[in-house]
C-alpha cells in the first residue's frame, strides 16, 4: 500500500511538472514559417510568399521598418482556411525588415532585406568648365544658393564656413569655427544654413546674409555628421552608415531615415549630399564617384563615374578624395570638386 501511495505521489509531481513545462513552451512553437526568401533577402518587385505550418483564425500582420511599425495586408487575406500568404514589396523603402505574423496560435516574425531590383546605371561626364581655386580648401560641404557659392571647410582648428566667388575662387565672407569642431556638409533652406560636424554631434544654424549663428542642434540618433542637402520641406543628412536620416528644418530633429541600397547590399560611406531634381546626390567616401539615390525607397538609381577627374588637379603630398556637389539650377550644371583640389569643375552628366 506504502509502495502505491509513493507512486501516486510521484506520478502527481510528475503531471506538474510535465504542466509547468508545457507552459514555458514558446508559443512560437505552435506555427513554422517557410517562406520564398533566398539567403533572407527579396527584390523590391518580387511577391513576398509565406506558407504557415497550419491555417489560423484572426491572423494580422505588422511590417517593421526603419523603427517603425505599421500593419500590412497579403493580397489574400479573405481566402478561407488558408495557409499561404502573398505580399507585395513595392511600397516599403529598402533595407532591414522584419515580417511580424500574430495569431490565436501566438506570434511569429520573419526578418529579411530588401534590395532594389535592378542595378544602378552608369553615366559619365562632360567637364564644362574648369575654375581656379586655393588648394588648401578641406572641403566637406558645398552649395548654391541664389546663384552665390557656399562652402564648408573642416579639420580640427581650422574648420570654417565660406561664401565663395566660385569664378576665382576668392572668399567673400567667412567664419571660423571654434578649434574642438571639424565641419561637414552644408545645406540652405530658407535663408538658413545648417553645418554639420563630425564626431561633435552638434549641427549650427546661421543666418545666410551676415553668418551670425541662430541656434545649434544635436544628434540623437544618427552615429556622426557627414553630409547634409534638403528637398525645400526637409533636411536629409548622412553619418558614414548606410542610413541618410530625415530632420526637421524647425527644431532639427531626426524623425526617421531611409536604407541605401542596391540590388546586391547597402552602401555605406555616404558623404557629401545634394538635391538635384528629386534625387540625392551623394559622394562616397574613398571612392571617384557620385551616387544618385532615390529618396523615397533608398535605391542607388545611378552612379557617376568620376574616376578620371582627380588626374586633371595639381597633385601634391596633401591631395585628398573627391567631396563636395554644388547643383547651380540657373545654368542647370553640377559644380564638384575635393578634398585639397585646387580645380572646381563645371559638369554635366552623359549616358
Amino acid at each position: 500500500m506504502k509502495y502505491l501511495n509513493k507512486l501516486l505521489i510521484f506520478l502527481i509531481l510528475l503531471n506538474v511538472l510535465l504542466l509547468e513545462s508545457c507552459g514555458e513552451k514558446s508559443v512560437n512553437d505552435n506555427i513554422s514559417v517557410i517562406s520564398n526568401l533566398t539567403d533572407k533577402k527579396i527584390k523590391i518587385d518580387d511577391t513576398l510568399k509565406i506558407k504557415l505550418s497550419k491555417s489560423s483564425k484572426n491572423i494580422a500582420f505588422e511590417i517593421k521598418s526603419n523603427n517603425q511599425i505599421k500593419k500590412i495586408k497579403p493580397l489574400n487575406l479573405n481566402v478561407e482556411n488558408s495557409n499561404q500568404y502573398n505580399f507585395l514589396l513595392s511600397n516599403l523603402t529598402l533595407g532591414k525588415k522584419e515580417l511580424v505574423i500574430k495569431s490565436i496560435d501566438g506570434e511569429k516574425k520573419v526578418n529579411f532585406t530588401l534590395l532594389n531590383n535592378v542595378a544602378p546605371k552608369i553615366y559619365s561626364y562632360e567637364i564644362i568648365n574648369e575654375f581656379s581655386r586655393s588648394n588648401n580648401s578641406y572641403t566637406q560641404g558645398l552649395e548654391f544658393y541664389n546663384d552665390t557659392l557656399y562652402e564648408s571647410l573642416g579639420r580640427y582648428g581650422q574648420s570654417k564656413l565660406v561664401k565663395v566667388d566660385f569664378k576665382n575662387g576668392a572668399k567673400l565672407k567667412e567664419i571660423k569655427l571654434p578649434s574642438e569642431y571639424f565641419a561637414e556638409g552644408i545645406t540652405i533652406l530658407n535663408n538658413k544654413i545648417f553645418q554639420l560636424t563630425w564626431k561633435e554631434m552638434v549641427g549650427f544654424v546661421y543666418d545666410v546674409d551676415n553668418f551670425n549663428k541662430i541656434n545649434s542642434f544635436e544628434y540623437k540618433n544618427s552615429m556622426e555628421g557627414w553630409g547634409i542637402c534638403n528637398d525645400g520641406n526637409k533636411l536629409y543628412k548622412s553619418d558614414g552608415t548606410d542610413k541618410i536620416w530625415i530632420l526637421n528644418p524647425e527644431n532639427q530633429k531626426e524623425e526617421s531615415y531611409i536604407e541605401i541600397y542596391t540590388n546586391k547590399n547597402k552602401v555605406v560611406g555616404l558623404n557629401e549630399l545634394e538635391w538635384i531634381d528629386g534625387k540625392i546626390y551623394a559622394n562616397r567616401y574613398l571612392f571617384d564617384g557620385i551616387a544618385i539615390i532615390n529618396p523615397k525607397n533608398g535605391a542607388i538609381e545611378g552612379v557617376i563615374n568620376l574616376s578620371t577627374l582627380k588626374s586633371r588637379v595639381t597633385q601634391h603630398e596633401k591631395l585628398d578624395v573627391i567631396n563636395g556637389i554644388a547643383y547651380n539650377k540657373k545654368r542647370n550644371s553640377i559644380f564638384v570638386t575635393g578634398k585639397m583640389w585646387d580645380k572646381l569643375f563645371e559638369i554635366r552628366i552623359k549616358d
